[in-house]
C-alpha cells in the first residue's frame, strides 16, 4: 500500500458526498479490500449512482466514498482546495482515510476574532464603550468597530444602542457572563505561571479608606517586609476574588459577606468634623450643637438608607438639639467628599473615625464637639477561603491588626 496527498476541491468533496449519500447501503463492509470487492460492487452501481469530476469517478464501497483515478492522472490544486489524505491501491481505487461516512461535509468554521471578543467584554462589563476605550488604552470608535466585527461574525445583534449609550441583547448578556469568567480564568492562570516571587499583592479598598488610612501607614509595612510588593486597588463594590484577582480586600459595611473569609478591622464611629476657623473665629462660632444651625450642614449620600449608619438627623436627636435644619447643606456622594469639603472650610460633615484620624492629627479637621454615636458598618479584612494564599497576605494582614490597635 501506498500512502498519498491529494489535492481536492471543496467542489469535488460534495460531489462525493452527494455520491455517498444516493446510493443504497452496501453489505460489504469498510474495512474489506477494494481490490477483491471493486468489481462486485460496481455491478450493482448504476451509472446514475456515479458521480464523475473530470477523470475522476466517484463510487460508494461499504459505505465509503471511492473513486477511481486512472493511471498518471495529475491534479491542479485550485487555491481553495482542501488537501485530504488518500490511500491508493494497485486497482487506483482511492478513499479518505479521514472519513469514515461522507453523508455530512461540515465547513470549518472560522475562528472567532480574539480583539473583537476582548473588546466586546470590556464595554459589557463597563455598559460603556468610552470606559471599555479607556481600559483598552484604543477609542471608542475601535471599540464600537471590533463589536460591529463581533456581531457579524455570530450573525446577531450583542447591543441595543440607544440615544444615550448601548444596552445588552439578551444573547449579549449571555456571551459577556461567560467571557468575564473565561478571560478572568485566563488572567488567573497567568498570574500563577508568574514567580510567585515577581507577583505583587494586590489589595483592594475603599478609595476613602486608601487615601485617608492606608496611604499614610503603607510604607511602615515597607520597611518591615521589602520583600513585599503591594499594588492597591479602589473599589467599594463587592468583593470578587475571582473576577478581581485580589489577595486581600477591605470594605466598609455590616460584615455579611457569604462565601468569604471576614475578620472585623476596626469600628467607624461618627461625630462632626469641620476646618479649625470655624470653632476659633467668626461670631457664630461652633460651641454647642445648637450653633451647628449657623453652619452648612454637608451630608454623605452614601449613608442614606443603610440601617443602623448615623445621619445628621440621628446625631442631633441624641445631642437634644431640635432646632437644627437637617435638610440644608451640600449633599456628596460619598464620604471623602463630604469630608474633603469640611475640610476646605466649606461646612460641618459627619466624619467616620478612620478616615478622618489622620486630617485631625495633621490638623486639617478638628472635632467641634465630644459626642460620637456608634455605627454598625465597620471595616473588614475580606479574604477568599480555601485559596493558596499571596507569600506576603499573611503577613500583610497581621500588619493591619497592629495598625488598627495603633488608632
Amino acid at each position: 500500500m501506498m500512502r498519498t496527498v491529494l489535492p481536492i476541491s471543496a467542489h469535488s468533496t460534495w460531489r462525493m458526498a452527494r455520491a455517498s449519500s444516493m446510493l443504497p447501503s452496501a453489505s460489504t463492509s469498510s474495512t474489506s479490500s477494494p481490490s477483491t470487492n471493486a468489481v462486485a460492487t460496481e455491478r450493482w452501481l448504476s451509472p446514475t449512482k456515479t458521480r464523475t469530476s473530470g477523470r475522476i469517478a466517484w463510487y460508494c464501497i461499504g459505505g465509503l466514498a471511492w473513486m477511481r483515478v486512472p493511471h498518471g492522472f495529475r491534479c491542479r490544486a485550485r487555491p481553495q482546495t482542501t488537501r485530504i489524505a488518500l490511500r491508493s491501491r494497485k486497482t487506483n481505487l482511492i478513499t479518505c482515510a479521514i472519513a469514515a461516512h461522507c453523508r455530512h461535509v461540515v465547513k470549518p468554521r472560522p475562528p472567532a476574532p480574539l480583539k473583537a471578543l476582548r473588546a466586546f467584554e470590556a464595554a459589557a462589563r463597563h455598559r460603556s464603550l468610552q470606559a471599555a476605550a479607556a481600559e483598552l488604552f484604543v477609542t471608542p470608535a475601535a471599540v464600537s468597530h471590533q463589536v460591529k466585527r463581533l456581531e457579524e461574525h455570530l450573525g446577531t445583534a450583542l447591543f441595543h444602542r440607544r440615544h444615550r449609550g448601548v444596552e445588552l441583547s439578551e444573547a449579549g448578556a449571555r456571551l459577556a457572563t461567560s467571557l468575564t469568567t473565561l478571560f478572568t480564568e485566563l488572567e488567573l492562570a497567568v498570574d500563577r505561571a508568574r514567580a510567585e516571587g515577581d507577583r505583587p499583592l494586590r489589595v483592594s479598598t475603599l478609595e476613602s479608606l486608601a487615601a485617608k488610612w492606608l496611604a499614610p501607614r503603607l510604607h511602615r509595612f515597607q520597611h518591615d517586609h521589602p520583600e513585599c510588593r503591594v499594588r492597591v486597588e479602589t473599589d467599594d463594590g463587592p468583593a470578587d476574588f475571582h473576577r478581581d484577582g485580589v489577595d486581600v480586600a477591605i470594605r466598609y459595611g455590616p460584615g455579611a459577606y457569604d462565601g468569604l473569609q471576614v475578620e472585623r478591622l476596626m469600628d467607624a464611629p461618627v461625630f462632626p468634623v469641620c476646618a479649625r476657623a470655624r470653632v476659633e473665629a467668626g461670631p457664630h462660632r461652633l460651641r454647642r450643637p445648637a450653633d451647628l444651625r449657623h453652619h452648612p450642614l454637608l451630608h454623605d449620600e452614601s449613608a442614606a438608607g443603610r440601617p443602623g449608619v448615623p445621619d445628621w438627623q440621628a446625631w442631633l436627636e441624641a445631642s437634644g438639639e431640635a432646632g437644627v435644619d437637617t435638610r440644608q447643606g451640600t449633599v456628596f456622594d460619598s464620604i471623602y467628599l463630604a469630608q474633603e469639603a469640611a475640610a476646605a472650610g466649606q461646612g460641618v460633615a459627619l466624619g467616620v473615625g478612620p478616615l478622618v484620624t489622620h486630617d485631625l492629627r495633621a490638623g486639617r479637621l478638628v472635632r467641634p464637639f465630644p459626642l460620637a454615636l456608634a455605627n454598625a458598618y465597620a471595616f473588614w479584612i475580606v479574604r477568599q477561603p480555601q485559596a493558596r494564599p499571596h507569600p506576603c497576605a499573611d503577613a500583610f494582614c497581621a500588619w493591619l491588626r497592629v495598625e488598627a490597635g495603633a488608632g
